[in-house]
């Protein structure tokens, strides 16, 4: 169970940090303006990408360490 989240956990947090660094580079060249995009008063900008690439990257590694832990105590 531990191998499958992780694996999830990274491939998600990868896709995310390639989204946020994409928007990013659209945003500095002046092409990324969605003003329909908005998640509530907060507009989607790179920044949102990069914490959900950081929180998933977070995720996968307590999935391998809890792995790791559950093969140390066996």
């Amino acid at each position: 169970m531990e191998k499958q989240l992780g694996t999830v956990a990274y491939w998600i947090g990868v896709i995310s940090a390639v989204l946020a660094v994409i928007t990013r580079l659209l945003a500095v060249l002046g092409h990324f303006a969605l003003p329909a995009a908005t998640a509530g008063r907060n507009p989607i900008s790179y920044r949102s990408f990069l914490d959900g690439a950081m929180l998933f990257f977070v995720m996968a590694i307590a999935s391998s360490v809890a792995m790791w832990v559950k093969q140390q105590k066996s």
